[in-house]
């Protein structure tokens, strides 16, 4: 099984004492080492939340129930409902208390294929993230939903009277704050990608149509309907990310001299993935056609063979 090599720096020499290659099962088994550790510490996460989860409960509740009319109140019919409240307060808890340890483990994992001047980048990988991640969550918690239910209360009237349920707010108010994360780290990527030079603020305003294809695409996906005003809603301030993601990538370009002495990165990373690929086909094309020649020789003689 081919192995994967690390990335050296043209000045970096090629023994450097760094632990050899890795083939793609000792990667696979890397990344399942990577997740449990992280699944663990959210889950260490969730039972140091828990011990908080009634004071988290009320910072949760407290702006939606601000945005219900009056008379309106969260209800819940099944039983089991409150209790899966308070264990998805406590799991965006712990998520959010363990994120530098979960983002350590992202980087622990790709690591190995980074230059050895870009692993100094660990600390701010782990701080920007983290950051980025309680940024999101705050985004969600005060302005996003509170805005969506605003918006659903709005249509409260003697005739409907608007008590929405605690499981299907739950689970807008767990899509909107999960969502908000992810897409909260798009600059901290995008700003590390161009340091490392695989990524590039032309490449991303080039694309800046699709960007905004596949940014709807997410909106509808978030949304629990297909009003166009909630999708523009939550679209925005992944568009507003997207263009910060391009000043950043602008920012932190190589400059004109520095990028023609070192050469580009990801261009020498396509063309040996390219090089790699075309001389695995010739291989297989070269192994296919020996075999096909023996086989075909083979039944030749067999055929003579039975001739009288």
């Amino acid at each position: 099984m081919p192995a994967v090599p690390h990335r050296l720096a043209p000045d970096e020499p090629e023994n450097d004492g760094r632990e050899g290659r890795m083939g793609f099962l000792e990667h696979l088994d890397e990344l399942r080492t990577r997740i449990i550790r992280s699944c663990i510490a959210i889950g260490v996460g969730m039972l140091a939340a828990f011990a908080f989860v009634d004071r988290l409960a009320d910072i949760v509740l407290t702006p939606i129930v601000g945005t219900l009319p009056p008379g309106s109140s969260l209800v819940f019919i099944r039983p089991g409902e409150a209790f899966s409240f308070y264990l998805n307060v406590a799991f965006i808890g712990g998520m959010l208390l363990a994120a530098p340890f979960v983002m350590y483990q992202v980087w622990g994992f790709i690591a190995p294929g980074l230059y050895a001047n870009e692993k100094k980048f660990l600390i701010p990988f782990v701080v920007l993230t983290s950051a980025g991640s309680l940024s999101g969550a705050l985004f969600s918690q005060y302005l996003l939903f509170p805005g969506l239910m605003k918006f659903y209360g709005a249509f409260n009237s003697p005739r409907m009277r608007f008590m929405p349920g605690v499981e299907e707010t739950v689970e807008l108010y767990m899509k909107m704050m999960i969502g908000m994360i992810v897409v909260f780290q798009i600059p901290t990527v995008v700003f590390f990608l161009a340091k490392m030079r695989l990524l590039t603020a032309r490449f991303l305003w080039r694309h800046f149509k699709y960007a905004i294809l596949i940014i709807f695409i997410v909106a509808a996906v978030l949304t629990p309907d297909g009003s166009p005003w909630n999708q523009t809603v939550v679209a925005a301030p992944m568009i507003g990310l997207y263009l910060l993601s391009i000043g950043l990538a602008w920012i932190v370009a190589p400059k004109r001299g520095q990028e023609t002495s070192n050469g580009s990165d990801s261009t020498r990373l396509r063309l040996a993935f390219a090089a790699t690929v075309i001389d695995q086909a010739a291989r297989r094309h070269r192994t296919r056609s020996f075999t096909d020649g023996v086989r075909r020789t083979s039944i030749d003689i067999t055929n003579s063979s039975r001739l009288p």
